[in-house]
């Protein structure tokens, strides 16, 4: 019997970040870049936190997110369908004595009706466009009901269909990354260290439109609208007085139009009626 086409993809997407997981943290490492995005990231979705927050990760990689969150007094279910990423988190998680805090489970985001912790959560969080590795996000986006108590929060970071800085790309010749995201409805194909899968591109207003029935909008964030992309090497490190005020300018004007819809990711939180 044939594979469903989106599990399918969902198991080259964890082969690929098994590949890596070795080595994920320290390739981002001295990347000034990332640095700043998971700043932004993090003081958007704490904003929204009550104080001991039990908190659902999606795609939660090797735990950076989950092991601030826990030093910050929240209790995290970290979840990732990598293998190889589980257990880099749980490694970190338990030198740093971070057990009572962070618990972790094996599982698809497409199947989160299986989750043995089944919360409720206070808040449901997906860091990095690990929802852009499916077809099938309205699944998830139905997910979330269930898991949230009433007026709990709903924290993702998505690759929307249109970035600026890539499609300025086209002055440099690269039109097939300046143009990638475009007509991309059927998705696109992406590698990690040459395994390859499929990433989709979504809208703000379809996380909107999917969850408006039982969640208000609190909140649309552009994240590297003004600030390059984290693949366009090493710009934090070599102009460092650029940077510095690019980003001061992006978290001045980051939820405002046209800025909220032209990053390389968009942060939208929405809160359950």
């Amino acid at each position: 019997m044939n594979m469903p086409i989106d599990q399918l993809n969902e198991e080259r997407a964890a082969f690929a970040f098994n590949q890596q997981s070795a080595i994920f943290d320290e390739q981002y490492a001295a990347n000034g870049i990332v640095h700043y995005k998971r700043k932004r990231v993090r003081n958007h979705l704490l904003q929204y936190l009550r104080p001991g927050s039990n908190i659902l990760e999606l795609n939660a990689g090797t735990g950076d997110d989950a092991i601030f969150l826990a030093q910050h007094g929240h209790y995290v279910h970290a979840t990732d369908i990598a293998i190889g990423m589980q257990q880099q988190l749980m490694t970190k998680v338990v030198r740093q004595q971070l057990t009572d805090h962070i618990s972790n489970e094996l599982c698809s985001f497409t199947a989160l009706q299986n989750l043995q912790n089944k919360g409720p959560f206070d808040c449901i969080f997906s860091n990095f466009a690990g929802l852009n590795c499916t077809g099938e996000l309205q699944t998830v986006l139905d997910s979330f009901d269930i898991l949230l108590k009433p007026g709990g929060v709903v924290v993702l970071v998505i690759l929307p269909n249109f970035c600026l800085w890539e499609t300025a790309l086209m002055v440099k010749g690269k039109f097939k990354t300046a143009t990638r995201r475009f007509f991309s409805g059927n998705g696109r194909k992406a590698a990690i260290d040459g395994a390859a899968f499929t990433c989709w591109y979504y809208p703000p207003g379809f996380i909107v439109k999917q969850l408006k029935n039982k969640f208000s909008l609190l909140k649309i964030e552009g994240l590297c609208s003004m600030v390059p992309p984290s693949y366009i090497e090493n710009f934090a490190e070599k102009y460092p007085k650029s940077f510095s005020w690019l980003s001061k300018m992006e978290e001045r004007f980051a939820d405002r139009w046209p800025w909220k819809y032209t990053g390389d990711y968009y942060i939208i939180s929405m809160q359950k009626k």
